[in-house]
């Protein structure tokens, strides 16, 4: 399961997401930068990748070397052969990489629109014992954790003894880690730990953006991650309390050592940043490989346009619908304010594969 609740975004309006710093401008060749109209389904012949907006300007190399990296996921015969041909290369430069992709492909419009929201995998700085900053405990999965499974809510296990406790958090940060599902820990002398989705309490996941837009906390166009966690460590005890509670859904861990490899998602395998999704598995399968156009953000410094080749790799419990996927952006601070921020209209374009012997050129 996509680190907990494929929720960052949840969290914001109903996904996680930020943009790069608000000043940075986009390059006239930047596949996120404002283009062309959005062309009707209709508009996309099977081969004709020169209709994707931003697709002559995006990193096909790196989009290649994502793909050849997690490719055996796809479990259909038409994309294990095409995963088959991609592993028979070395890493290819740009141009040889859009061959590969064009050859072996065609288009395939999801028809609608939806929503891109992204997350991403934080880092935090924690605590072996308690103070006055660190008081809020990381939990492990309860032997009775069937018991309490659907009957109690968040407020009613925070007010509970903490008799178990892998380590203690700043408590804004702990209701990050909870949305994100997963992350790094890192104590005072330097030890690094990966902290791991282990179960939650079995109750439906609520954003805190809207509740706190409503009551007039948050301006409307400023409810992105960042600004939730200041307001939540400005007004941290009872005040932030009573917010993160509105939420009901409850996450406990597990720790594992930290391998520097980025989170494994749904289908068993490292996330690439930028190039791996999550959906909603009741209407696409893993591995299969999408071509996203995202554009018209909604919060305040989010980045305008996401225009880029992702592969499905995880899943949600906030990523319901055909058109809907949260991007993976990577790990750390940066990507933090990133994933904030980002809450885009998207549409999507499948990328099936074609049979026959190897096109590439």
């Amino acid at each position: 399961m996509r680190l907990v609740g494929a929720l960052c975004g949840a969290l914001l309006l109903s996904a996680c997401a930020t943009a790069r710093a608000p000043q940075e401008a986009p390059s006239p060749t930047d596949p996120r930068s404002p283009s062309t109209p959005a062309p009707s389904p209709s508009a996309y012949a099977p081969g004709d990748f020169s209709q994707l907006r931003g697709w002559a300007e995006a990193d096909h190399a790196a989009a290649f070397a994502a793909y050849r990296a997690t490719c055996a996921v796809a479990k259909a015969p038409a994309e294990a052969e095409i995963c088959r041909r991609a592993r028979t290369y070395d890493q290819l430069d740009q141009a040889v990489a859009k061959a590969f992709f064009e050859a072996n492909f065609r288009l395939q419009v999801v028809p609608g629109e939806g929503v891109l929201t992204a997350y991403y995998a934080p880092e935090y700085t924690a605590r072996l014992t308690r103070d006055a900053e660190y008081s809020a405990p990381v939990r492990p999965k309860p032997a009775n954790h069937a018991e309490l499974s659907g009957r109690v809510d968040r407020a009613t296990i925070e007010r509970a003894p903490a008799t178990e406790v892998l380590a203690w958090m700043r408590p804004e940060e702990l209701f990050f880690l909870q949305i994100q599902g997963s992350g790094v820990l890192t104590f005072p002398d330097g030890a690094r730990v990966k902290v791991l989705f282990a179960a939650h309490n079995d109750l439906p996941f609520s954003g805190v953006a809207n509740p706190m837009r409503d009551r007039g906390l948050l301006p409307a166009d400023n409810t992105s991650g960042e600004a939730i966690r200041a307001w939540l460590a400005e007004h941290r005890g009872p005040q932030a309390d009573a917010i993160m509670q509105l939420n009901r859904r409850y996450v406990w861990f597990r720790f594992e050592a930290d391998d520097g490899l980025h989170p494994v998602g749904a289908a068993g395998v490292p996330l690439p940043p930028d190039h791996a999704i999550a959906v909603d598995l009741t209407r696409h399968q893993l591995g299969q490989l999408f071509w996203i156009d995202a554009e018209a953000p909604i919060l305040t410094g989010a980045f305008p346009t996401y225009r880029n080749l992702a592969m499905a790799l995880d899943t949600g419990g906030a990523i319901k619908g055909q058109v809907r996927a949260d991007l993976y952006l990577g790990s750390g601070p940066e990507a933090g304010v990133e994933a904030g921020r980002v809450r885009h209209t998207l549409r999507m374009v499948r990328l099936v594969p074609r049979v026959g012997p190897d096109p590439t050129p």
